[in-house]
Parts: C-alpha cells; structure tokens; sequence
C-alpha cells in the first residue's frame, strides 16, 4: 500500500497460486463423476416409450425386410421350419417366446416383431437326470435344455442369389494417335470452329487473329484480323455464310466468309466474352462473359433478346438445342443452369459441382450432356437435368473442354496437357494421352484449351498453349486382343 501522505507508487504482493498437477485434476474429475452417477446406480432402467417401440420394429423390419419371411427347408439333421433363428443359429424349441396364440414370434422389449417362421408348441421335454430340483410353480419338462442343443450352428438354408452389376459394359473403341502438328500462330490457340462442309476449320488465338486452314492438308488459307484482344470463342452458321467470334475485348463479331469482312457487331457485354454458341434453328446467337451473364442476341438486327442473368460469377460455357431447355450455361459459380428461351427465366439449377464448370458438351443425338470441372466429370439428363453418373476415372486436372462424336467417344483435355478418351455410355476411360510441347516452348505451355471433332467423328484437333494445332485419329493397327479393355463396374453404387 502507498505510504501515507506520500507520492510513492504502490505495490500490491499477491500470493502465488500453486499450479495443479494432472493427476490431481483426474482424481478431481473421477470424484465428481462418482458423485453424481453411484446415487442412481440401482434406479431401474426406464422401459421404451410407444414411439421408440415403433422405431424400433420400423427398423427391424427395413434391415431383414427380405430374409424375414421366407420359407426354410428342411435340413439333413431332421430340423424343421422355425429350428433357426438369425443367421442361422439353431434355437432350441425350449426358448423360443411362446405368444398367446400358441405360436412363436421374436421378442424384443414387450414388442412381437415376427422374425422368425411361427410353428405349433412342441411336445414337452422329459427332465433332464441330476438336474437342480425346480422351483415351486415352475415346470422343469418345458424348459430343461440338453447340453448338445444349446446353440448348434448350422449354414442358412436358403442362398440369397447375388444381382449381376447393372452398370454397362463398356464397347471396344481403338486408340487414337498424333499424326500430324502444325503452327502458325504467335500465341495460345484458345478456340476453334468446323466448316459445316468439312472442307475447313478455324482457330482463334491471343495473338489477336482468326486463321483458316484447310482441313485435309493442314495449310493456312486465310488470316483475318479484327479483334484488340485474344479471341476466346467461334462458331460457323450452318445455314448462312457467317462466321461469329467473341474475345476479351467485349466484342462480338459476325463474319461474313464471301467477303472476309465484319459485317455486324453486337454490343451490350460489360466485360471479356468467354463463350459462344449458336442455335441450330432458330436465328440466334448466344454469348457468355465475365459479366456474368448469358446474352441472347438476333442475328439480324443485332438487338439483344434477352439477358439471362443467375449467375453470380463467369459465364465460361454455354451450349444450345432445338428443344427445351434450348439453353445451359455453366459458370464459375460451380452451378449450371438450364434456361426457357422462350420467356428468358431459368428452368432449374443444378449444384452437383464443387468447382468451376469450364466444359460443356452435348450428345450428338442423345437428349443428354456432360460437364467437366477440376471434381469430376458428370453426365445428365435432359430436359430436367437428372444427375445419372459420374465418369469412372477422376482426370485430378482443370479441364478446359470437351467434345462427343457419334461414336460415343468423348475426349476431355486439361490444363497439364493430358487427354483423357471416354466410352461415352459407361463412362469407362479406354485411353490417356499426353501432349508433347514443341521444340523451344516450356513444359507448363503443355496445356489443351480447345479441341473439336471434324464433322464425320473420324479426326480430333487440338489448340494447346504451345501454339500449335495438333490432329488425331484412330490407330488402323490396334485390335481388341493388342489393346484389350480394362474394365471394372465401381463398386459403391451409391456415389453414381
């Protein structure tokens, strides 16, 4: 305490607290819990509630649903129907519950759940010789038990017959090989588009240029330049000459291929167009950006349509269809929705994905389509978007697109460069393949952004990061005894 009358500081001594060791705290804590449980030690248990009593035999009857009532045979050692409880475990006749009505039923807690086959009360039992004499009121004939039929185990009677995999099997698809590169651009080839007539195919690229090459030779024919900013997106009508680009520079750019010039542009994105897809029918166009959302535009008027605004990051991919939903966009958001066009509203959103749906891609034929993220690789089904599998194989990559051809082979590239080929309907992976970089480029350029099948399904291009233009096709030489397949149907049906 300060001293009185003075300016002096005081200082306050306080007693050192002596720190408990653990092992006194654990005797601590074991006294607490004796006092408190030993008092109750001898109250007799609370016996179920009605409700825990239903849950109960809801329970039982859903485990043994397809067990409980089916008919036992009669076995080598003479045992009758109702001689054999669960599992097939021999019960003495003596101790099976007999109910009011003269038959057998299992008993658990006051509650008959009916398990075991019901059977007429046995003949009584002669007493057993040197047995305990009985107590008052209680007859030794009907319980006394032999010693050699106290729990025999005997195997079940009836094998339940084991269900073949529902899962497809896959069908045998060749090889595909490298057969040819080329190159021609300055920068990463980051789209590419067919010729509805086969006879060429385009590519777009960061260099800022658009170039025709013929499909056959692999030849450049034609350069055009246009756009500020790589080009992340192309496609080619096929019921008018016109050629349609998007790229980071918030343009849309209609080409019309008789005269090599832009025609048309259509403005309304706020930032980076980062797909691009047309409808087979109808004349219109749909974009997708940074933005954050679906742009539906008229061909002709170059009005907006409609705005289809959901999503709340990137718009990376999009795809159309004659029918509803006419279009589904996937997004950075991980969601992918499906759109009414006709009154510009989402149809449904699907969650399935943990990261960002970079890739979609349509069937051919079927009413039915595929996303890929850096997860997984899932298929649905249209037009409500019912989820049906997942690609057996996980690609551990961020997968960047995505292409079907009618043979229902499916190739899925990545940013390390790896090309995975899917038997489409079992989703069996029959080959990996890796993409070798050209002479001069860097091993983290080996990354694929783009690949497209030609219109008959039979050649694969690739636009990889090391900019160059790959093809491929199927190995002529491979039969099904050189590479044969390695399939197994997954286990754990559930997570499909």
């Amino acid at each position: 305490m300060p001293a009185p009358g003075g300016a002096g500081v005081g200082i306050e001594v306080q007693d050192a607290v002596e720190p408990q060791s653990l092992k006194k705290l654990s005797l601590k804590s074991l006294k607490r819990a004796l006092d408190t449980f030993t008092p109750a030690h001898a109250d007799r248990v609370a016996s179920l509630s009605d409700s825990a009593k239903t849950r109960v035999v809801c329970k039982v009857n859903d485990e043994y649903a397809a067990v409980k009532d089916m008919p036992l045979e009669k076995s080598a050692g003479g045992a009758k129907p109702g001689d054999y409880g669960l599992e097939g475990l021999r019960i003495p006749a003596s101790q099976q519950p007999i109910t009011n009505s003269g038959t057998s039923s299992g008993n658990m807690g006051g509650m008959e759940l009916a398990l075991m086959p019901t059977r007429a009360q046995p003949p009584p039992r002669a007493p057993v010789v040197g047995a305990a004499p009985a107590a008052p009121g209680v007859d030794r004939t009907s319980t006394a038990i032999s010693t050699t039929d106290r729990y025999i185990y005997q195997p079940s009677a009836v094998v339940l017959k084991r269900l073949p995999s529902k899962w497809p099997k896959p069908v045998w698809h060749p090889p595909w090989v490298n057969y040819r590169v080329i190159s021609g651009h300055l920068g990463w080839v980051r789209s590419i588009a067919f010729d509805p007539g086969n006879e060429w195919f385009c590519t777009g690229s960061a260099d800022r240029t658009i170039k025709i090459w013929d499909s056959g030779t692999g030849q450049l024919k034609l350069t055009l330049t246009g756009h500020i900013e790589q080009v992340r997106g192309l496609a080619v009508s096929a019921r008018h000459p016109y050629m349609f680009s998007a790229g980071d520079d918030k343009q849309v750019k209609c080409w019309d291929l008789e005269y090599n010039k832009v025609i048309r542009s259509y403005h309304g994105h706020l930032s980076g167009v980062y797909c691009l897809a047309l409808h087979p029918t109808l004349d219109i166009l749909m974009t997708g950006g940074r933005d954050s959302v679906c742009r539906v535009w008229d061909m002709r008027t170059k009005a907006q349509v409609f705005a289809l605004s959901g999503h709340e990051n990137t718009v990376c991919s999009v795809i159309t269809q004659a029918t509803d939903p006419q279009v589904v966009t996937g997004s950075h958001d991980t969601t992918i929705k499906l759109w009414d066009l006709a009154a510009g509203k989402t149809m449904s959103t699907l969650t399935f994905h943990k990261k960002s749906v970079r890739a979609l891609a349509m069937h051919p034929f079927e009413h039915t389509f595929t996303s890929a993220s850096a997860d997984n690789i899932k298929k649905f089904r249209l037009p409500k978007g019912e989820f049906l599998h997942n690609m057996l194989s996980q690609q551990r990559t961020i997968v960047n697109c995505m292409s079907i051809n009618e043979d229902n082979v499916m190739v899925s590239a990545g940013d390390n460069g790896s090309m995975w080929f899917w038997d489409y309907k079992s989703g069996h992976n029959f080959q990996q393949a890796q993409a070798i970089v050209q002479p001069g480029s860097l091993d983290s350029e080996g990354g694929i952004y783009a690949l497209s099948f030609d219109q008959t399904g039979s050649r694969l291009i690739t636009c990889e990061a090391d900019k160059t233009i790959k093809f491929w096709k199927e190995n002529e030489t491979a039969t099904p005894e050189t590479h044969p397949i390695h399939f197994r149907p997954p286990k754990d049906m559930r997570r499909f």
